[in-house]
């Protein structure tokens, strides 16, 4: 087999394990196995090629997957209870930075963690949701 078919038969490997993977490593070894494979057109010498295939695959995996996988990467869907963070609720049982308690937020009771001890009756705003317990912190003015 020539060398442009061993390039060949590389790329197609690389395609392959790509296309199972989708983990966009491989990609860039093919991409830089596509370069080696017409480098083989113009040298025979074979550790020339690969030098080219292994320089040009490193640099694209270190320069470019960063990028491309913040640009793919996929958003958090919000869901309905999402958007009660935010939001103010009522305090109906007293939270301790040690002892969880509980607020009322549309008309549901949640429990409730905080930072800070906080006193029933109290305004509190919704800064995250944990399993099933809120993160709240004092609104301020209270």
């Amino acid at each position: 087999m020539d060398q442009w078919g061993v390039w060949l038969l590389i790329i197609v490997i690389l395609t392959i394990l790509e296309a199972m993977s989708a983990s966009l490593t491989t990609v860039w070894f093919v991409i830089s196995g596509i370069i080696a494979l017409i480098i083989s057109f113009f040298t025979d010498n074979y550790i020339i090629q690969f030098g080219i295939f292994v320089i040009v695959g490193v640099v694209l995996l270190a320069t470019t997957r960063p990028i491309l996988l913040k640009t793919l990467k996929h958003h958090k869907e919000a869901t309905n209870l999402d958007r009660i963070i935010g939001m103010e609720a009522i305090v109906t049982e007293k939270i301790t930075k040690n002892q969880p308690g509980e607020v009322k937020v549309e008309g549901k009771r949640w429990s409730a963690y905080a930072d800070e001890t906080i006193k029933v009756g109290a305004t509190v705003k919704i800064l995250e949701i944990n399993g099933v317990k809120l993160k709240v912190e004092t609104v301020e003015g209270e």
